[in-house]
């Protein structure tokens, strides 16, 4: 069986997101650590491989007896759904997750904001020395809104279903979890909203569409 299911809604942030980009060139006084961004608008964006990849590693925490020293060593459902690039047992990635561009900057203008970016001050203390070590951190701003759009691949109709638990499962752990960097102080908060499934490529039965839909619907937080 040859089908494709499209996985589309918004995620939202909840607190502001540092997802690292390119400093190579920054000059003299710029920010310590930018964002990564859209290079034709200059926004901030989420890259599918930072979703996919933080999807992955909080999975691979639940199922995974032990903790696996490379992904291709992931339990089997995981391998199953994500890939393995493992000798003479090589899979290939049955979700494909695109980049997440930014969908509300108009209505954040409306409100008065000036940039989709903020610059947060930080600083560390050497407790030996007492000496200060102050950086700055770009974040994209709380109540940015970005574009999901995931793209399953059938390869076999009675596995959809445990696919797609998988998938809604690992998306519930993130919005208790974090995306990006420095979660453990506050950012990268990340709920999933507006959720819908549709078969595109193929034909996929009716109520598996439906129990797909419905497994969405319950990641969906207020």
């Amino acid at each position: 069986m040859y089908a494709k299911i499209q996985i589309t809604g918004k995620i939202e942030l909840k607190t502001g997101m540092h997802i690292g980009g390119s400093s190579a060139f920054a000059a003299i006084g710029a920010v310590d650590s930018p964002v990564i961004k859209d290079i034709r608008t200059n926004l901030p964006m989420i890259p599918g491989s930072s979703l996919k990849g933080k999807i992955r590693t909080l999975l691979a925490r639940e199922y995974n007896q032990e903790l696996a020293p490379r992904p291709d060593d992931d339990h089997e459902r995981l391998t199953r759904l994500f890939g393995s690039a493992k000798e003479k047992k090589g899979r290939q990635s049955r979700i494909l997750i695109s980049d997440m561009f930014m969908a509300n900057e108009k209505e954040l203008r409306d409100q008065g904001l000036q940039s989709m970016t903020e610059i947060k001050f930080e600083n560390t203390i050497n407790r030996a020395t007492a000496v200060a070590n102050p950086r700055q951190i770009e974040r994209a701003i709380r109540g940015t809104v970005f574009e999901l759009d995931m793209i399953y691949e059938v390869k076999k109709e009675e596995e959809i279903l445990e696919d797609m638990e998988i998938l809604a499962e690992g998306m519930k752990l993130l919005q208790y979890d974090y995306l990006g960097g420095s979660g453990s102080r506050g950012y990268g908060k990340v709920v999933f909203k507006d959720i819908q499934v549709e078969s595109v490529v193929g034909e996929v039965d009716s109520q598996i569409m439906d129990a797909c839909g419905e497994l969405m619907k319950k990641v969906e937080r207020a």
